[in-house]
């Protein structure tokens, strides 16, 4: 018996395509999916010549329903699209292709609006750029996939959208993920504390001298085509730094509200180019929830005893809440508000978390603060993922205790690490960028090496300077993670800088003008702010060894037990490590982990001064006291009241 292929649709590419396929199958022709579908249909196929997304919309849910499996052709905008072939109950459909391809685009914003005018309208009934050559052209792919699908073969639309140029007949395939939030094929499970539970695992490392459980080469299979396609990707362009004194390579993780650029810097442009795709996929799935559900609308009064109390995280003060025009109100027991569960290592069991504060890309305007993306890691397992979340908040913690208590803490000589490529990284910042570099011991009560890094220009235009950090059980490898952030910044803000420098003038007087990230490093691009700085780059005091500064650490060849060790250290310090999975089935598919770390009572990094977080938090005005700075308690009114430097 031959297979019964279903064709809706009228138009040259439904006609042609039936004639093709009437001599080997049973074709049933119907105008539109409203008429009904016959259940014994092998195949359904869904095509037009012109684009019709309420069409698409209904198929998806006729087909779905009935158990067909479908594939669909359309011509959009003189490009004639294919695909996906879509099996009914199973991740990967006609919305999520649409939902990328959207996305992906750079006129997503306007492209949308006219889905929405379009949709309203019943679909365009012509494509003016359909000529006949590219609708056969079309016609043949259609036919010949369609043969591939009834005969057990493996099509080559499966996941993949097919572009057709029908003025130069020019074809491209490309891969897209199934969207986890998709209404017709997501299958995302209930956030729940099971779920949330975390019983860490051996961690091998990929060598004794590495942090890392993933080769690069394993990754690199994978990371371009899964992530990186320019019209199904959610990142959808690279470019490369030829200006910066390293290896400097970013890529473009595409918004409604804007493009984002994550970057990736080492000596390698290669590899550049797969820490930015890391870099983008961790802003990916930071930004909202992919992984699971979130179930839990309650105040925090109703949940006490099994939630984390927000005000531990630190918040605004009394004043800051009473400014005209803030966009926050003061934390509220008795508002409901969204939680989802993380797992606190101190307390060896789940925890409620306010939503906001595990994903940063959520409507701020409805917490009480604004969170940002610190915290969030990637890793090749989720015990790397905490482990490099941990050392984000340790190396943002260091900095702001740093600048907020004005703390002169040791200036190091990065001769003294005797590591070759950190001594040529030092000399390279000088001969080819043209900036000295101040590197300082900000470490804290926690014993994790932490360094402060200053780019100072030697040259009398650009940015005067500019500021990083980092932080690693390796102080070397904090370093060069220091100078590796310093040398993305250096040259490329120049051209800025000098067009804008009656902008940030108008900052060194008035500091609720710093707003953005990108303010408080112009700012102090300004030799007029290089005194607030005076406190770390006072010369008089001497150059001390990596030796002196900074003990030997025990190493293992597990990152586990590297975590281990960092985990007792907090719990020694009775702060709380709270971690909450942010990973999506889109990263999981290649065993990649994704986190967020909150550790409650460390120092947030906030951007934009007016929203500086420190109530609430005593450790500021503790912790110099305990490391010999001060030798009594700050008070809140010795902090440093100006924007921290922070790029």
């Amino acid at each position: 018996m031959s297979a019964v292929v279903v064709i809706v649709g009228e138009g040259f590419l439904a006609k042609r395509v039936s004639e093709e396929l009437s001599s080997q199958y049973e074709v049933v022709r119907q105008a539109d999916v409203e008429a009904g579908v016959t259940k014994a249909a092998n195949l359904a196929l869904v095509l037009s010549d012109a684009w019709l997304q309420p069409i698409h919309e209904k198929a998806e849910e006729m087909f779905q329903s009935l158990d067909i499996p479908w594939l669909r052709g359309f011509v959009s905008f003189g490009e004639g699209v294919i695909g996906p072939f879509v099996r009914p109950h199973a991740p990967g459909c006609s919305r999520c292709a649409d939902m990328r391809r959207l996305m992906a685009g750079r006129d997503r914003k306007e492209m949308r609006e006219l889905q929405k005018r379009m949709a309203s309208q019943g679909g365009i009934p012509t494509d003016t750029w359909a000529s006949r050559t590219g609708l056969l052209q079309v016609a043949y792919f259609i036919v010949s996939e369609a043969q591939r699908i009834l005969e057990g073969g493996r099509p080559l639309s499966e996941g993949h959208l097919f572009f057709i140029s029908l003025k130069t007949l020019k074809s491209s395939s490309h891969f897209f993920l199934p969207d986890p939030l998709c209404p017709v094929c997501g299958q995302l499970p209930d956030d729940s504390p099971e779920a949330a539970r975390i019983s860490l695992q051996p961690s091998p490392k990929v060598s004794p001298d590495s942090y890392r459980c993933r080769p690069m080469d394993d990754l690199k299979k994978v990371l371009a085509k899964d992530y990186l396609d320019s019209r199904t990707g959610f990142l959808n362009r690279k470019m490369v730094d030829l200006v910066s004194p390293f290896a400097d390579a970013s890529v473009n993780l595409p918004l409604f509200t804007g493009d984002e650029g994550t970057a990736g810097r080492t000596h390698s442009y290669a590899v550049s180019e797969l820490t930015a795709i890391l870099e983008g996929v961790e802003r990916h799935c930071g930004m909202s929830p992919r992984g699971k559900k979130t179930v839990i609308h309650d105040s925090f009064r109703n949940l006490q005893g099994q939630a984390l109390h927000p005000v531990k995280v630190g918040v605004y003060s009394k004043e800051q809440y009473g400014k005209r025009g803030f966009p926050f109100k003061p934390f509220n027991p008795d508002q409901s508000m969204n939680w989802v569960w993380g797992y606190s290592f101190l307390q060896e069991r789940p925890i409620l978390v306010p939503e906001f504060l595990a994903y940063y890309g959520l409507d701020y305007g409805k917490g009480f603060v604004y969170e940002n993306s610190n915290g969030c890691a990637l890793g090749g397992t989720l015990e790397e993922a905490i482990f490099y979340g941990i050392l984000e908040v340790v190396e943002r913690d260091s900095f702001l205790m740093t600048w907020y208590a004005q703390l002169q803490i040791p200036r190091l000589d990065p001769y003294s690490a005797n590591d070759q490529e950190l001594g040529l990284m030092v000399d390279r910042m000088q001969a080819v960028a043209g900036f000295d570099l101040h590197l300082f011991n900000s470490t804290t009560e926690n014993g994790i090496p932490s360094v402060w890094a200053i780019a100072k220009n030697r040259k009398q235009k650009g940015v005067n300077i500019i500021c990083a950090a980092g932080a690693h059980p390796d102080p070397v490898r904090a370093t060069k993670g220091a100078i590796h952030e310093l040398a993305g910044m250096l040259m490329s803000l120049d051209e800025k800088f000098e067009a804008n420098r009656e902008k940030y003038l108008r900052m060194l007087d008035d500091s609720s003008l710093v707003r953005q990230m990108e303010d408080h490093s112009m700012l102090y691009s300004l030799p007029q702010a290089e005194d607030r700085l005076q406190f770390l780059l006072d010369e008089a005091r001497p150059l001390r060894t990596y030796e002196d500064q900074f003990k030997p650490k025990t190493t293992h060849d597990d990152l586990t037990d590297d975590l281990l060790d960092i985990l007792q250290v907090f719990r020694d310090l009775n702060l709380e490590v709270i971690v909450v999975d942010q990973t999506t089935p889109e990263i999981k598919r290649n065993g990649l982990s994704c986190v967020k770390v909150l550790i409650p009572g460390m120092i947030p990094m906030t951007f934009g001064h007016l929203f500086t977080r420190v109530t609430g938090l005593e450790r500021v005005l503790r912790v110099p006291v305990e490391l010999g700075y001060a030798n009594q308690m700050l008070t809140a009114e010795q902090l440093n009241p100006y924007p921290h430097p922070f790029p």
